[in-house]
């Protein structure tokens, strides 16, 4: 196994604990590339627009597959999709593209894991290859009855996996401080209708 990367010459706790725990049959922690996971489809009429480009819905369905993969791998039980945190759209799949979808687990927290999936096209006559979109996904580990259930910690490598691995913690506080934000918002809004109102 590779040394684990540093940053700055450091390494988070989070990410030594993680390491102290890490045994290749401890279910307790995995490596990134033990959820990698991939998927290629061609794209078809009914998968495309007027304009003959792939439909943003249907690209997101194969997003959130790919993505499922790989949180299924880790957790090795049911999943759900909590949120598609973030999707990037930079340049249009084509009919008869082949289309490769890439996945893998960024960081797991204790019931909830984040998964980057990157998606390529591929031009099935002049063989060029583009990036075609990104996007980030957070999935929830559940038992057959609908409970949440603990998932292994996960085990950055390299430097790139250690990167994901920091920025997927500064994403989720970002995503619990929107979702404070929009409770509170909530709150308010509920308590100026239930005030009492007063004649002018």
């Amino acid at each position: 196994m590779q040394q684990p990367a540093r940053v700055n010459g450091e390494r988070s706790e989070q990410t030594m604990s993680s390491i102290q725990n890490y045994h290749p049959a401890n279910p307790r922690a995995r490596t990134v590339a033990s959820t990698q996971s991939e998927m290629t489809e061609i794209i078809l009429p009914n998968d495309t627009n007027t304009l003959g480009t792939l439909l943003g819905g249907r690209l997101m369905h194969f997003i959130d597959l790919t993505g499922a993969m790989a949180a299924y791998r880790h957790s090795r039980t049911n999943v759900v999709t909590a949120a598609m945190d973030h999707i990037d759209f930079i340049r249009p799949a084509r009919l008869g593209d082949l289309i490769t979808l890439k996945s893998s687990v960024n960081r797991a927290f204790s019931t909830s894991m984040e998964v980057g999936v990157k998606v390529w096209a591929e031009n099935t006559r002049t063989g060029e290859v583009a990036h075609v979109a990104s996007a980030y996904l957070v999935f929830v580990a559940i038992d057959n009855q609908g409970h949440r259930q603990e998932v292994p910690q996960l085990v950055p490598e390299t430097p790139e996996e250690l990167r994901r691995y920091e920025d997927a913690l500064r994403r989720r506080e970002h995503r619990e401080a929107e979702s404070a934000r929009r409770k509170q918002a909530k709150l308010a809004a509920a308590a100026q209708e239930d005030a009492p109102k007063t004649e002018p």
